[in-house]
């Protein structure tokens, strides 16, 4: 199995809406380190916390953030290819996707969406509005590389942070129904 995405400027820049906004039930999606959902799962008025992952080794990596944190007893860990394993509705979806363009064999499923880089956020956002509640919101982070043109997906669109790097600017999107 691929290697775990380690935290980083994206990860962090999406750690703060999550601090800042998220309630109730929540799903971290892509789970990775369990760097989101740890950070909800602290907040007092999250009740749950599902965190989800294609790896196996990222959810024991996730599981072990949670243990040393003191909040594993918030967050249930499941293993599921996007939605595929999870039913229900929740409040807020997290997601730090696979943005980044292709690069061929080097590639790894944590870091790279497909060819143009939005494939993954495609599939994700074709079937996130399932299991978003009706006033529920989606937090995701992408890359100016990722050419997304998120306008074109039927959701409210908020650019609640934006952080300029060396070689591309990183955005944290809130989406909610319209």
């Amino acid at each position: 199995m691929e290697p775990v995405y380690e935290p980083s400027e994206d990860s962090y820049l999406l750690a703060e809406a999550v601090e800042e906004l998220v309630h109730g039930k929540v799903l971290d999606m892509g789970t990775g380190s369990g760097i989101q959902a740890v950070t909800a799962a602290l907040k007092t008025n999250v009740r749950e916390v599902t965190a989800v992952d294609v790896n196996p080794i990222a959810l024991k990596r996730a599981e072990k953030r949670a243990k040393s944190k003191g909040e594993r007893d918030k967050i249930k860990f499941v293993q599921s290819d996007l939605f595929q394993d999870i039913s229900g509705k929740f409040d807020w979806i997290i997601f730090n996707p696979p943005y980044l363009p292709s690069e061929g064999k080097s590639d790894e499923s944590s870091w790279a969406g497909g060819e143009k880089g939005y494939e993954v956020i495609d599939k994700f956002l074709e079937e996130a509005r399932v299991y978003l509640n009706e006033d529920g919101s989606i937090l995701i982070v992408y890359s100016s590389l990722t050419n997304l043109e998120i306008e074109r997906y039927d959701y409210n669109i908020e650019i609640l942070r934006e952080k300029q790097l060396f070689f591309e600017k990183l955005l944290v999107v809130r989406l909610s129904h319209l």
